[in-house]
């Protein structure tokens, strides 16, 4: 089968894709599913360079997330609620690549309004931004919500996801293009450009001096945030794209009597595994009735060109939910 395999540790652009990787064996517990459309994340620039936290064996091969369906060969493992055929998506370890071996726990039914590509972004980035706003930050209708890098993947779904909710939302990006499509196809109420000096006055004067009470941050843009956040805001550790582990002040944390929360979702399976599925019925729901919908960058790759793709993302060029498609089939643009 066609795969992106990691033999030896490089940049992606310099791994070619491999024609005839061996397919892959379901063991205790998992199904196998053709993939159709598979999730591109900066962690997969980093795991192909031997740089991730979670380095499997070499030779292995890229990609997480993923949808497509129930393989016809497939072994059903007891307690399954999977068949053959069944549209699904997920994650597991191999996902760029045309068939994958994955456990069924970590498998979720692709809604009926929903394409293979819409799919395949879904798993890492729509419950880290849900349980991040409603589980850590407890956010209300009515309040007020700044989300960084809010054309990004968890972003756009932040900002989609707080406007359901009742939030009034700021979307903060580092270029007018990314504020439109935050706006344009997040939602979002109103847009600041954080690469501009005193940006956070500009948050203050829109939330008529008051700041605002959520701050949702993927970037590693905390500290400069606190300068807008409201008396008892709650602040969201979500991630560091910018590079930097920040330090902050708590001088501050203290005056504003403010909250610093962080969500690491992949943890709930450990440590909270009872909440899991709570946040997927939630999410499902806004799904199938439309208040929210993922946001595909509107050029897709191939599985030859995954690389071409994550160097986008690693450029900053890309918004919303990077897509590779793995089967050349009107399935990946349609329902059927």
């Amino acid at each position: 089968m066609r795969a992106f395999v990691v033999t030896d540790y490089a940049h992606p652009s310099k791994i070619p894709i491999t024609q005839n990787a061996p397919e892959p064996k379901a063991g205790p517990g998992q199904v196998l599913v053709d993939v159709y459309s598979a999730g591109l994340n900066y962690f997969d620039l980093l795991q192909s360079q031997g740089k991730y936290q979670n380095q499997p064996p070499r030779p292995f091969v890229l990609g997480s997330e993923l949808s497509g369906r129930i393989s016809s060969n497939s072994p059903i493992p007891d307690g399954c609620p999977f068949r053959a055929g069944d549209r699904v998506f997920g994650a597991a370890q191999g996902a760029f690549g045309e068939k994958v071996a994955v456990a069924w726990q970590s498998l979720v039914p692709l809604p009926d309004n929903m394409t293979y590509d819409q799919g395949a972004g879904l798993y890492v980035t729509w419950p880290t931004s849900y349980e991040a706003l409603v589980g850590r930050a407890e956010l209300k209708a009515g309040e007020w919500v700044l989300v960084t890098a809010s054309a990004g993947g968890v972003g756009i779904a932040a900002v989609q996801l707080a406007k359901a909710l009742g939030a009034k939302v700021i979307a903060a990006a580092g270029s007018q293009e990314k504020i439109d499509v935050s706006i344009k196809q997040g939602g979002a109420d109103y847009g600041v450009n954080y690469s501009k000096e005193g940006w956070q006055k500009e948050v203050l004067k829109l939330t008529g001096g008051k700041g605002v009470d959520v701050i949702y941050d993927p970037v590693g843009l905390i500290r400069d945030s606190l300068k807008c956040i409201a008396w008892k805001g709650r602040a969201i550790v979500v991630g560091f794209a910018a590079g930097e582990i920040e330090k902050l002040p708590l001088n501050l944390v203290l005056l504003k009597n403010i909250a610093i929360t962080g969500i690491h979702w992949g943890a709930y399976t450990k440590n909270e595994p009872e909440r899991v599925p709570v946040v997927w019925k939630e999410l499902l729901e806004l799904f199938s009735s439309g208040r929210v919908k993922p946001v595909v960058y509107p050029e897709t790759f191939p599985l030859d060109r995954v690389a071409d793709g994550l160097v986008a993302i690693e450029q900053r060029k890309t918004w919303g939910k990077v897509i590779a498609y793995v089967r050349e089939s009107p399935q990946n643009k349609s329902k059927l």
